[in-house]
């Protein structure tokens, strides 16, 4: 089995999730005493979210680099962040190791594919939404057209994503909201929503609205295990 990093606590809520999906999944497909082998490096949320908000881009990949070669200096033979954002960093990071960084969207897309879907909507961070790391890598690697929520929903969505998931806070009043937006992207034509916040499956679930949600949390978990132990 190969030993794989996660680059963790952004914010550690979601973390958890990836650490219990894992190993649950390692156990069904192996052997009810094994579990994975993981390293994990947790970042401090805090720090992360305020040079995000003050557009400190260059800082942050510094930061996720040198965490990530940290994971491969201690044996890790894969990465993956556990943070849809922070993908943002990925160039640097593939910059600084030599081990292959396993990209959250490509695990996303190869289950809208096996879906036969063509167009979906996005729900993430504001950066996640707007910049183009992500969005960019759907449309112009993969061949997905992707529709995001009108900018006061966008806002909505960010802040409700800072202020409460990465806090503990999940309320029926913001459940409500996203999926009011859900709902509009599908009046739109998405065909599903891409829940490209991994705090966001902790809130909502698929099968609550009236298109398929992907929890990009566990597609992610999925392909660390299919790394694990290919």
């Amino acid at each position: 089995m190969k030993k794989i990093g996660l680059l963790g606590g952004m914010s550690w809520e979601s973390t958890i999730e990836y650490y219990r999906i894992i190993n649950e999944e390692v156990r069904k497909r192996t052997n009810p005493q094994t579990s994975a082998k993981i390293i994990l490096n947790s970042m401090n949320f805090k720090e992360i979210a305020d040079l995000q908000h003050a557009g400190k881009w260059d800082e942050l990949y510094d930061m996720m680099a040198n965490a990530a070669l940290e994971l491969e200096e201690v044996g890790a033979r894969a990465i993956f962040i556990c943070t849809n954002s922070m993908h943002k960093s990925v160039p640097a990071i593939e910059a600084k190791v030599s081990i292959p960084v396993i990209h959250i969207a490509d695990a996303l897309v190869k289950q809208i594919k096996k879906d036969g879907f063509k167009k979906i909507g996005l729900l993430g961070t504001m950066y996640t939404m707007e910049h183009d790391f992500y969005k960019k890598r759907l449309e112009e690697k993969h061949g997905i057209e992707v529709i995001i929520p009108e900018k006061a929903d966008r806002g909505v969505i960010s802040e409700i994503i800072y202020k409460e998931l990465c806090c503990g806070i999940f309320s029926e009043q913001s459940k409500a909201e996203y999926l009011r937006v859900i709902a509009n992207l599908a009046k739109q034509g998405a065909q599903g929503v891409a829940l490209a916040c991994t705090e966001i499956p902790l809130l909502v679930k698929d099968g609550e609205a009236e298109v398929p949600l992907y929890e990009t949390t566990y597609l992610h978990a999925m392909a660390a295990v299919d790394e694990a132990l290919k």
